[in-house]
């Protein structure tokens, strides 16, 4: 057990100098997962939240997804509240207001308390600050999804107002989730709109025009039979 966690704690080192910070994660997982970590409260705790924080400091896609929800259902969150509610939230489909956040978890992430001490993820370093950066920008990554699941069409001056940017920064964010390909999304930069939907294949819309169509002639047929029968029933009595 020593040695696997040397071994971890290693490949950590060096995927902090490569900023991988999905691959932080699944180091740290392991190392919360061995025997002599579970069995000391203090260090499964500061492990446990060290998994949560590089989690959602991970770049949204489909793995960094699955791995949210399956740490979310780690009964054993239930003895850190606030690393459990700040999961939560990225896990809601609801905007996030930065400001808000700070205010919330700031103190608890980066001076912690005497229940519950802080982890070195956002400490006063130069890799500290960046992490805590990279977190504020996955908060307005977060914002950005929410907004593409629930609109069609926004301006780019209501975009910033809701993600507490200048329209700049906005379109920066926008750009690069939609280079990812995490967010389909196209600007019309002269109307200062986006416009969120995908277009659809002619094929697509051929075949929902073909089953709306059948579906209205089972009905009128439908109602054609109910109503002759009415008037059966009628014309005997």
């Amino acid at each position: 057990q020593k040695l696997k966690l040397k071994y971890y704690n290693l490949m950590i080192q060096l995927d902090q100098h490569e900023g991988s910070y999905l691959s932080i994660c699944k180091h740290y997982r392991a190392i919360y997962d061995t025997a002599c970590i579970q069995a000391e409260s203090e260090k499964w705790q500061q492990a446990l939240k060290s998994v949560v924080l590089y989690v959602i400091l991970s770049p949204y896609d489909n793995e960094q997804s699955d791995l949210v929800h399956r740490i979310s259902s780690d009964k054993k969150l239930e003895e850190i509240p606030k690393y459990k509610d700040l999961l939560k939230l990225f896990t809601t489909m609801e905007l996030m207001r930065w400001t808000a956040l700070v205010e919330e978890y700031g103190k608890e992430l980066r001076e912690g308390s005497l229940d519950s001490p802080a982890t070195d993820v956002f400490g006063c370093t130069e890799e500290g600050e960046k992490r805590w950066k990279d977190l504020k920008n996955r908060v307005v990554e977060h914002n950005i999804r929410i907004m593409a699941k629930y609109y069609t069409r926004i301006t780019m001056k209501r975009m910033a107002q809701l993600l507490d940017l200048s329209v700049d920064e906005s379109e920066e964010f926008l750009s690069n989730l939609v280079v990812n390909k995490t967010i389909f999304a196209k600007v019309d930069r002269l109307a200062g709109i986006i416009n969120f939907q995908r277009p659809k294949d002619p094929n697509n819309i051929l075949n929902d025009w073909s089953h709306k169509l059948n579906s209205l002639m089972a009905l009128v047929n439908k109602t054609t039979h109910l109503i002759a029968k009415e008037e059966m029933i009628h014309n005997l009595q």
